[in-house]
């Protein structure tokens, strides 16, 4: 008795929405599917009900937020929010009395509305922004966990999923059907510095008398690490160090970690480690250990190396900096209400693990708006709301150095951070290694202005 009290009400909506549960089937009978809305209220989804009955998925919204909410197709199955939300779309509360009229006149009740976290006008702007760039963009609020915009391109307009689905499915340039965002895995460049950072302080209790004389590289053995452009960055502190983003200090800097200290705190950070969310994810790596040789601690310290991240992994890790060092668990639905508004349920933003101490967030929260007030993010310096973060560039190709994915990770209002934000755009020319930052400034002065 207490296993089936446990499965039925604890593990119901799991196995209903299993793709391969055909118990869907059966409630889509007596159920037309509900909408899907942002915070304000504005349709992302809908069930458009035809005069002979005939029930087709409308987005109206097309390809903005295609990876996020996804698409359900009878045929194709379902993805995004409509797969994690289906058993909630599926269940109608209306008014039980409504109910029993619909049931005896055989006429379908309508299923409840999952209301997202999710901002059309930010995530418009982050679609926007980022144009024809491959790549993501995620924001969410600071202090609560709540995504409010998640934007991945190439993308699919999930209307026309079912004709597009051959050409869509064998794309592997381009890959419109994954969602880069959760999905992506990329060397993180210079925003990965804020955990080497973070790893020094650990190991240094001294870390604010770092100091280094940059030559515009550094070799060790056979390796040589140039700053990019070939800066040399002269003397420079911690802070500095990550303001101005100086690959020789960072490597002289992994140099002198204690490796296993250093994958602990990397793992702290939840990297080898299951992110919190509801949406499909990929995880990141770090895979350093003590018998991996200079060259790949000195790559690894600056972003390089064999380290892999999502962007939805990096938001989170900033995410906790901005947060005083506490990660809330992130989340995209707000409410679930029944078809004529009334609530059903109501999610409240909680926390998921303390990824660092108070002290720890708050020193690097110091550096990263340093980066921007005079570093390698100056161009959101001046503007009328307060940034701090970190800009990255990756190089992902051993044949051309010059292509390389340009990152940016931050949030604004520093003294009462509100936005976190994350950019990447894949595959850059050289000249284009400011781009992220760039466009995320764009999306900000859209939201602010």
């Amino acid at each position: 008795m207490i296993y089936i009290v446990y499965f039925t009400i604890i593990r119901a909506g799991s196995f209903v929405n299993s793709p391969y549960n055909k118990r869907q089937d059966l409630f889509a009978e007596t159920v037309v599917r509900g909408d899907i809305v942002d915070r304000n209220g504005n349709v992302l989804a809908e069930t458009l009900v035809a005069d002979d009955g005939t029930e087709t998925r409308n987005y109206p919204y097309g390809s903005v937020f295609a990876h996020v909410i996804g698409y359900s197709d009878t045929e194709l199955g379902k993805t995004g929010l409509e797969s994690v939300e289906n058993f909630e779309l599926l269940t109608s509360n209306a008014f039980f009395v409504e109910k029993i009229q619909n049931e005896f006149s055989g006429e379908k009740n309508m299923g409840d509305t999952v209301v997202t976290t999710l901002d059309a006008d930010l995530q418009q702007a982050a679609y926007d922004a980022l144009g024809d760039n491959k790549g993501a963009v995620i924001v969410m609020e600071a202090d609560t966990g709540k995504i409010l915009a998640m934007v991945s391109k190439p993308t699919f307009d999930p209307n026309e999923i079912r004709a597009n689905w051959e050409t869509l499915n064998s794309d592997e340039e381009n890959s419109p059907l994954l969602n880069r965002a959760t999905n992506g895995s990329y060397a993180p460049g210079s925003s990965f510095k804020v955990v080497t950072t973070l790893a020094f302080m650990r190991q240094n209790s001294n870390y604010a008398d770092y100091t280094y004389d940059c030559t515009g590289g550094i070799t060790v053995g056979d390796t040589t690490i140039h700053c990019a452009g070939g800066s040399v960055h002269g003397h420079e502190d911690l802070e500095s160090s990550l303001a101005n983003s100086c690959n020789a200090s960072f490597s002289n800097i992994g140099l002198s970690l204690n490796i296993p200290e250093y994958r602990k705190t990397a793992e702290d950070l939840l990297f080898n480690e299951s992110l919190p969310g509801v949406l499909d994810y990929t995880k990141s790596s770090f895979t350093l250990t003590e018998d991996s040789g200079s060259a790949e601690v000195m790559m690894t310290a600056m972003g390089q190396g064999n380290t892999m991240v999502s962007p939805y992994h990096m938001a989170l890790i900033t995410q906790a900096i901005a947060n005083g060092g506490t990660l809330m668990e992130p989340y995209l639905v707000d409410s679930v209400t029944n078809y004529t508004g009334s609530e059903v349920r109501k999610n409240v933003p909680k926390s998921y693990r303390r990824l660092m101490t108070s002290e720890e967030a708050a020193q690097l929260k110091e550096y990263m708006t340093a980066v921007v007030e005079e570093g390698t993010a100056s161009v959101l310096s001046g503007k009328s709301y307060t940034v701090a973060g970190k800009t990255g560039t990756a190089e992902y190709s051993m044949s051309d150095k010059d292509r390389t994915h340009s990152w940016f990770i931050g949030f604004t209002n520093v003294d009462d951070p509100e936005l976190v934000i994350t950019v990447i755009t894949e595959g850059s020319d050289g000249s284009a290694s400011g781009r992220a930052v760039s466009l995320a400034g764009q999306i900000l002065d859209s939201y602010y202005n």
